[in-house]
């Protein structure tokens, strides 16, 4: 079962502001149907937040020293 919750409410999870998290994060790092949807067809965003965790999650557990972020969520080791 996943947890749909509003921007506002992911903005108040992450200490950010939800303006950040619309104009830097969405389809940048956030990307829809992954970690988003809108339900209906409708302009309003749900975000997921297990999948929002999960991609957390896997950023701090990378090795920064070595990996270079690509812009489809890879790394690249080079």
């Amino acid at each position: 079962m996943s947890t749909y919750i509003t921007t506002n409410q992911l903005a108040e999870r992450l200490h950010y502001n939800p303006r950040y998290i619309n104009q830097s994060l969405k389809d940048k790092v956030l990307f829809e149907g992954t970690h988003y949807i809108r339900p209906f067809g409708g302009r309003r965003i749900l975000y997921i937040w297990e999948a929002i965790e999960k991609e957390m999650m896997r950023y701090s557990e990378e090795e920064t020293g070595t990996a270079i972020p690509m812009s489809n969520g890879g790394v690249c080791y080079g």
